[in-house]
């Protein structure tokens, strides 16, 4: 059995020398009146290619980054969880660890989602106990750095703890990517599966039904450099996001259905791919022929399918989602299975031997991936695009990461640009912007 011991941090065994963690420590004696029993450390992640595929059935390339959510816990003698931050904005909460999800979400109620997701998880009569925590994250929020995923995660792992259960990596990372969909967005598990499953010194090629992770060494003089477009989208907000994954199901079901394959058990564009046993660059030349550029009506799209436009929305579509008139098809669905072919040649140039002719292969890929989700999947923004446009100038590459509609960039730079490029976006975005604000 895989154990999360890497997450996990006992009381006894605090580095002597640690300043965010003393301060962890020295809030929760200040608010509970003793020391926590535990941290858990779950940290950020940065996706480097792969982008708004991994709900689609298909592997992507993320790396952990040091920027993590920490919770500082303990067991009390109610079955209530008292949630501190240490971040003064956030209010202290007392709850239930019942949750059953939410129209606009806060903070409080990811960490119910990891709570929900352990609850399901067990027999039906455990009682879990109570805890108190104090939670200090220092991943950006709303940056497409995960900082969502990491407070879902760190709660499922510390509710498994508290409660005497230590889960396998991949049962956890499985868990907390259906525990995240309470919270309203259709996520993939890519978040989760780094979370847990993230080595020292590499990257990952995470794959999906099974969850399984593979090293991918990335090659000497490889520096990555993430910019903070300091547009920011709270995904679950809005239903930017889940248009995007209804738009692929409904892709997926209208090339199963005019492949003659069951569309009924279609539900990602992966399904469908692997009915029909082809490779990605046919996927890709199916969908130029059997979708049509312009958009889908939903009566258009019931017909093609043989049934009424209600069976469809319950079929479908989604809560947040039912109220959209149209539909983009071919577009998402090309970038879907490209970006997969983008993820496949990338892991290949990673596996070569490593010269300046490899980093400028990989940053062709990323800028591609960049294009491909701002004309295809419309994905990006504005200051998102102007940093990657900056970044042509000294980078191999540059993509947004993360859901988009804001958030970061990450680039591909090689050690004696990476001050000049800083420089740059210093002078040629954030100066615009009044600010300094590179991660």
């Amino acid at each position: 059995m895989a154990s999360c011991g890497r997450n996990l941090v006992p009381i006894s065994d605090f580095p002597t020398k640690n300043d965010r963690l003393d301060r962890l420590k020295q809030l929760f004696l200040e608010t509970f009146g003793g020391y926590p029993k535990f941290v858990v450390r779950v940290p950020g992640r940065v996706n480097l290619i792969g982008e708004h595929i991994d709900y689609c059935g298909y592997g992507v390339c993320p790396m952990a980054l040091q920027q993590d959510m920490l919770l500082a816990v303990s067991e009390n003698n109610t079955r209530n969880i008292v949630l501190v931050n240490a971040n003064k904005k956030y209010k202290k909460q007392v709850l239930e660890p019942a949750f059953s999800g939410c129209k606009s979400p806060e903070w409080e109620h990811y960490f119910l989602c990891g709570v929900r997701g352990v609850q399901e998880a067990l027999p039906g009569d455990f009682q879990l106990k109570g805890m108190n925590i104090v939670a200090d994250g220092n991943i950006p929020p709303s940056a497409g750095l995960s900082s969502s995923s990491a407070l879902v995660s760190a709660s499922a792992l510390c509710t498994f703890y508290i409660n005497g259960i230590t889960p396998v990596k991949e049962d956890i990372a499985d868990l907390c990517a259906k525990a995240e969909r309470y919270i309203g967005t259709q996520g993939g598990g890519m978040d989760q599966a780094i979370a847990f499953l993230a080595t020292d010194g590499c990257a990952k090629y995470i794959e999906f039904n099974p969850l399984r992770a593979t090293d991918i060494k990335l090659p000497e003089g490889a520096v990555f450099v993430i910019a903070h477009s300091l547009a920011e989208k709270n995904k679950a907000a809005s239903n930017d996001f889940n248009c995007r994954v209804v738009e692929c199901r409904l892709a997926a079901q209208l090339l199963a259905k005019a492949k003659e394959v069951d569309w009924r058990n279609v539900k990602k564009l992966g399904d469908v791919h692997n009915m029909l046993g082809v490779d990605l660059v046919e996927m890709i030349q199916l969908v130029k022929s059997l979708l049509h550029e312009e958009s889908y009506k939903k009566a258009e799209i019931a017909e093609i399918l043989g049934i009424s436009e209600l069976e469809m929305e319950e079929n479908s579509l989604t809560k947040n989602t039912e109220d959209v008139k149209t539909f983009k098809l071919r577009q998402r669905a090309l970038h879907v299975f490209e970006e997969a072919e983008r993820v496949r040649q990338f892991k290949a140039i990673c596996e070569k031997t490593a010269d300046v002719g490899t980093l400028r292969e990989l940053g062709s890929l990323m800028y591609q991936s960049h294009e491909s989700l701002r004309d295809l999947y419309e994905a990006s923004h504005p200051q998102l695009d102007k940093i990657v446009d900056i970044s042509r100038k000294f980078c191999y590459g540059c993509r947004l990461t993360g859901a988009g509609w804001g958030g970061c960039t990450v680039a591909l730079v090689a050690p004696d640009k990476v001050e000049e490029y800083l420089n740059a976006l210093k002078v040629e975005f954030y100066a615009d912007l009044n600010v300094a604000a590179l991660i």
